[in-house]
């Protein structure tokens, strides 16, 4: 949850140009080879999973690696291993959980530049071309891209934009154009190894376990970002992704527990990176984004007579319901 803050990229660098080794060094040489990790948990997904390792099989510029991590599943890890002969396919060797098992896949990782993807997720073609542009300028050391849902069912009537990022997509208040913002989202996005192994990776003992969900990808980005002088995250709106969303997610119950888990993890969030200031863009979020979204609803609700309108205002008044209270718990709890 939270809206990025947009800053202009610095020296107006033209994003959509490539520096490749042996231009000129003036210009910022960036060696841009890139290995892909795809971390996944359960063979419940594992059709999902193929998809997304197809779709990074057909990226051109090609990965030099593709790296599958397995969160403590022997059973999908042997599974994968013989049908994938190509890849390597490494266990987590940390503690359960999406933190661990991206950390495990990126140290068999030896190239300059290491990408992420979800295993429910499907890159579409040019989304690792347009990801890696960034990294032309030499302070850019994580990227992220963008989210389209891609619903196993109508997506719900009652939904608001403004909280997609409940399933995992990019919601509505998001830069359209490439822009320096505070995190983007572990299931696309790209980092600079050298940056990624100074600041230990994801924290292992903070992101998602099972259906339990933080803020892991957020965290790690606000640290990348205090990783030396000038240090950016870019938002690549063109490298774009499919995430899955299945049935189960498009319950209201559902809706509602993902935004307490979320005020909990924002809570948890701020101990870990020195208190409320590194929380500027739920701010901005919850004074523009939010309000917005819910006066557009209520209008085309009242104007156009339109139920599923109001439904979605309701929505929007219940998600932050939910989200305060658990980041009410999560104080107390402390």
């Amino acid at each position: 949850m939270g809206e990025p803050s947009v800053r202009r990229v610095a020296n107006g660098t033209d994003w959509n140009r490539r520096v490749h080794v042996g231009d000129n060094p003036a210009m910022g040489v960036t060696d841009d080879r890139v290995s892909v990790v795809i971390a996944c948990h359960t063979q419940d997904r594992l059709t999902f999973l193929v998809a997304a390792i197809e779709s990074v099989q057909g990226q051109e510029p090609e990965p030099e690696s593709v790296v599958v991590a397995v969160d403590h599943e022997p059973e999908l890890l042997r599974i994968v291993t013989e049908r994938f002969p190509e890849l390597t396919v490494v266990e987590n060797r940390h503690d359960r959980g999406a933190s661990g098992t991206r950390n495990s896949g990126a140290e068999r990782t030896s190239t300059p530049l290491v990408a992420f993807l979800d295993d429910d997720a499907r890159a579409r073609p040019g989304w690792l071309a347009a990801l890696l542009a960034p990294f032309e300028d030499p302070d850019v050391v994580c990227t992220g891209g963008h989210v389209v849902p891609a619903w196993s069912t109508s997506e719900p009537p009652w939904f608001p934009d403004e909280f997609a990022w409940v399933v995992g997509a990019s919601h509505r208040g998001l830069p359209t154009t490439r822009a320096r913002v505070r995190n983007v989202w572990s299931e696309n996005m790209a980092v600079r190894r050298e940056a990624f192994s100074q600041v230990g990776g994801f924290r292992v003992d903070f992101g998602k376990v099972g259906a339990t969900s933080r803020p892991e990808d957020t965290d790690l980005c606000i640290r990348l970002g205090k990783s030396a002088p000038g240090a950016a995250v870019v938002y690549v709106p063109d490298a774009v992704v499919d995430h899955h969303v299945g049935v189960d997610r498009t319950r209201f119950g559902f809706f509602l527990k993902r935004c307490y888990l979320e005020g909990r993890g924002k809570v948890e969030l701020a101990r870990h990176n020195e208190g409320g200031d590194d929380l500027g863009d739920e701010r901005d979020y919850l004074r523009r984004t939010i309000p917005r979204g819910l006066e557009r609803y209520v209008r085309a609700g009242v104007v156009g007579r339109d139920g599923d309108q109001l439904r979605r205002a309701g929505a929007v008044v219940g998600g932050l319901a939910a989200a305060a209270a658990g980041a009410a718990v999560s104080v107390v709890r402390r």
